[in-house]
């Protein structure tokens, strides 16, 4: 790491999943760099390199502000990373430098065409002053398919993910050292070439900016209503529903809007002429039902294209699967052989069927923010569907893989989806 003296202001288909699996193989890169013997020119472009980083120290530290006030996504730490990027270069210099707008000319790509997508992680403090960062393989993946369908610019994850943990040092004092707190990352990745016209950009910028957050429920868990939405749709097969882009966000406030004037706090995205439920809002959606024989089915849309591949999703996945198939049991889970697991299509029509006829267990919502948000009601199509929920607001299900998910994420169960920042 390069020292800079102390600055306050510086600079649904199967073609989908055959072309996913080729996005995804490019989610890390080698990092080498050739040139032509005779004229010097680049033939691999330079990636980007955690050994050229420079740090630029603010001269104006801000102090934390208490943990109780905090809002999601409103309060900023003292540093960013910055990344640029140009076709002609490659990836350049990165850089840890005190938080500040951006330089950006006003006919960027990114405010004309849409070339952004972001991604969302979180650092946390255990007990004993560790912090850890919780899956950001998986988010670099993700963000390297986002990038490869927009004609942005992919990189080596593994080194981004190093420079992150750089970042989180530096601002490790914003972590609240409180249960349920932690650091909110936020990498981004722009287009910034000064130029009007659709075509990949010249130039771009990968930059990560930090909040630190709360629980999302400080008070405890608390379920919402759902309104299932007829008038809008999210995504469809073939377009973008299957990428993190800012693209994907915008027209999603409108059919909030809409859900909140009719008494529900967030819609449920509904595909198709039979209603195929798809997302939560900006979560991935979980429906547990119970079949005639008695066996809990925990069940998720498939990732055909149309749905967020969420790290949550994977991991509360991941974690009843291998309950279901007795490797790591979850207390209060029903029992291996009264237990499964199924990426399915869902329709409104079965949720509301299973309700009437008693077999309705819960609905959730699995994301980064929230982890698990419950599900007490659905309105659709002119009526509520009532969904059972505990007295502390969950289900049997969301219940036990909430405690183990949120255990492994805050350090108080050692797993490998933990990556060691700092050991203090």
């Amino acid at each position: 790491m390069t020292i800079i003296a102390r600055s306050s202001s510086l600079l649904r288909s199967t073609v989908f999943r055959s072309t996913r699996s080729s996005w995804l193989s490019q989610a890390r890169y080698n990092s080498s760099v050739t040139r032509d013997p005779m004229t010097g020119e680049f033939t691999s472009m330079p990636d980007i390199e955690p050994s050229k980083l420079q740090f630029v120290k603010t001269d104006k530290p801000k102090q934390p502000p208490a943990s109780s006030s905090l809002v999601f996504g409103h309060t900023f730490t003292d540093h960013m990373l910055t990344i640029p990027w140009s076709s002609s270069n490659g990836w350049g210099v990165p850089k840890i430098q005190p938080y500040a707008p951006l330089n950006l000319e006003p006919s960027a790509t990114v405010f004309h065409y849409a070339q952004a997508l972001f991604e969302g992680l979180k650092a946390y403090r255990d007990s004993k002053g560790r912090v850890t960062l919780f899956r950001p393989d998986m988010n670099m993946k993700r963000m390297n398919t986002s990038a490869a369908r927009i004609a942005l610019p992919t990189f080596n994850g593994d080194a981004v993910i190093e420079l992150l943990k750089q970042l989180i040092k530096v601002d490790k004092h914003w972590i609240p050292d409180q249960p349920g707190y932690s650091l909110y990352l936020r990498p981004t990745l722009i287009g910034t070439q000064a130029a009007l016209g659709i075509a990949p950009p010249t130039e771009a910028l990968l930059f990560v900016i930090c909040s630190p957050v709360g629980p999302y429920y400080p008070q405890g868990f608390k379920p919402v209503a759902l309104y299932g939405t007829t008038e809008y749709t999210r995504a469809c097969p073939g377009g973008i529903g299957a990428f993190k882009l800012g693209a994907n966000y915008a027209p999603g406030v409108v059919a909030q809007k809409e859900a909140a004037k009719k008494g529900y706090v967030q819609n449920l995205w509904l595909w198709g002429p039979d209603h195929h439920i798809t997302e939560v809002g900006t979560m991935n959606a979980f429906a547990v039902l119970k079949d005639a024989n008695g066996v809990t089915e925990l069940v998720t849309p498939p990732l055909d294209g149309v749905i967020l591949p969420g790290v949550t999703r994977d991991s509360v996945l991941t974690l009843a699967r291998e309950h279901a198939e007795g490797k790591t049991l979850l207390e209060g889970l029903p029992e291996p052989g009264k237990f499964k697991v199924s990426e399915r299509p869902i329709t409104m029509k079965e949720v509301k069927d299973a309700s009437k006829q008693g077999r309705l267990v819960e609905f959730f919502g699995t994301g980064t923010a929230a982890v698990i948000s419950p599900v007490d009601r659905i309105g659709y199509l002119g009526e509520d569907i009532h969904i059972p929920t505990g007295p502390d607001g969950m289900g049997p299900v969301s219940r036990p893989v909430w405690k183990q998910l949120s255990g492994i994420q805050s350090g108080a169960i050692p797993h490998p989806w933990s990556v060691v920042v700092t050991e203090e």
